[in-house]
């Protein structure tokens, strides 16, 4: 299977992503793994106002929260989506969880992208799944200067 385009974008926020053509090549991986196949996959890192203003317009929720998956896709087991990532959710979560801000960038991009994969997150048996699944694709991390 062809590796196609992972984009990274900035609202709002002025963050330098580190190991991008890791990361891009990471998800692809993840994705060609899960039997799909990657068309484009966007991650937008903004500021926590920014996805504010998107999760009470599309999801009409008003709360803050970490990251929000769009899937436009049209075709089965094709990923073409958008991630919205609040770089301040996750340099505070980094900090609640003890862990870095890459380290909880990456864990949220994979979450993102799990989503896209068809994983969900609601209710117990779901989201365990969702963590392990996360910890699996982790892992492959763990040798990598990036985490």
């Amino acid at each position: 299977m062809r590796k196609a385009p992972v984009y990274f974008f900035s609202e709002e926020v002025k963050y330098t992503l580190k190991n991008k053509t890791l990361i891009r090549n990471w998800i692809n991986e993840t994705i060609i793994a899960e039997g799909y196949q990657l068309d484009e996959l966007n991650f937008i890192l903004c500021s926590d106002e920014y996805l504010l203003a998107i999760n009470q317009q599309y999801l009409k929720h008003d709360t803050y929260t970490d990251v929000i998956t769009f899937d436009n896709s049209e075709e089965l087991k094709t990923i073409l989506g958008d991630i919205f990532i609040s770089i301040e959710r996750i340099q505070e979560n980094a900090r609640q969880f003890r862990s870095t801000t890459q380290q909880e960038l990456c864990r949220v991009m994979i979450h993102g992208t799990l989503h896209l994969l068809g994983y969900k997150d609601k209710g117990k048996v779901a989201k365990t799944l969702m963590t392990k699944k996360e910890d699996q694709y982790l892992a492959l991390l763990n040798d990598e200067p990036i985490i």
